[in-house]
């Protein structure tokens, strides 16, 4: 039986090229990312609409082509986009990585970007953001990034607003794409039955072409990212449900606590008091939790809907300092 693989792009690296592309050495599964995210849109849907775009074709396979070729292998094409990166992923049979390969790097080089693909991505985001708009959850949770983050790139909708969906040219995103799209803020990887030896010698062929140099070294700044404890509310009485959110500062992604904080979100994993529960999680490891490690934070808390009821913002911060006893 033939071994499957999965090519990604993720930030962790242990090999760079002649072009500064970092390339991983895990031994399975594959993708690209790259560091281009909600937080340098500036409230654009830039990379959701590339995104799609990406997905319609490229200048040497239309996307009846492309969906033929990935449909041959057995393979499975997709992309998603987070506040921290954006994804291009592929799972594929082994034998098929060099393929594989050439395929992502047709995707995140060559989109044909047509004025016509434009317009018909243009209206899926329009009906994503609609979808979004439609869930409360999801707003409770972007407006509690937003007050978490006010005024820096955090803070951005992954979306953003439908007006500026509306106006978005193809000059956008081009300009978008040769501004971010360069090899020190990408990564190949791959996981699975892949050779590392393979995969360097694929990254030279297919993405040697890939640019490190920006136009007249105007390196994009991102802008210092700081939490702020805040709150937002947006009431509604006329709403069946309340829906609110609260949050304290964590470990970010480059802190060394990170890798801990995941395994033990793993370990515990969600909690509600109605659940039956496990050996992992009981009231009193809650308790414990909430008493020695988020006590005397300043929280972002974010509620939509009819939250008449929800106590000042003071006292559920005074009431956060007085968890330590």
């Amino acid at each position: 039986m033939s071994q499957s693989c999965c090519i990604v792009v993720c930030r962790a690296t242990s090999s760079v090229y002649m072009n500064r592309l970092p390339l991983s050495k895990l031994r399975s599964r594959g993708s690209v990312q790259m560091e281009c995210t909600s937080k340098w849109q500036q409230g654009f849907p830039l990379e959701e609409v590339l995104r799609e775009v990406h997905e319609c074709g490229t200048k040497k396979h239309p996307q009846s082509a492309l969906e033929q070729a990935v449909e041959s292998m057995g393979a499975h094409l997709s992309a998603y986009t987070s506040r921290e990166h954006t994804a291009y992923y592929m799972k594929t049979l082994a034998k098929d990585l060099p393929k594989a390969v050439e395929l992502l790097a047709e995707v995140v080089q060559s989109s044909s970007l047509s004025e016509a693909d434009i317009e018909l991505q243009r209206s899926v985001v329009l009906r994503e953001l609609e979808e979004v708009q439609g869930s409360l959850q999801d707003v409770c949770l972007d407006v509690l990034h937003a007050t978490a983050f006010q005024g820096t790139p955090l803070g951005h909708s992954v979306i953003g607003p439908s007006a500026n969906a509306r106006t978005l040219t193809r000059n956008d995103l081009v300009e978008y794409i040769n501004s971010h799209y360069k090899a020190p803020r990408m990564v190949l990887a791959t996981a699975g039955g892949v050779n590392h030896d393979e995969l360097v010698g694929l990254a030279k062929q297919h993405f040697s072409g890939v640019s490190f140099e920006y136009e007249g070294d105007a390196v994009p700044v991102l802008s210092p990212c700081r939490f702020t404890g805040s709150e937002i509310r947006m009431r509604d009485d006329a709403m069946p449900l309340a829906h609110i959110a609260i949050a304290v500062e964590g470990a970010g992604v480059a802190s060394p606590d990170i890798v801990p904080l995941m395994v033990a979100n793993s370990i515990i994993g969600s909690y509600d008091i109605t659940f039956g529960g496990g050996k992992a999680v009981t009231p009193k490891i809650v308790r414990d939790v909430c008493s020695k490690y988020i006590y005397d934070k300043c929280p972002a808390v974010s509620a939509v809907g009819p939250i008449e009821q929800v106590p000042d913002y003071n006292r559920m911060r005074s009431a956060m300092y007085w968890l330590r006893f």
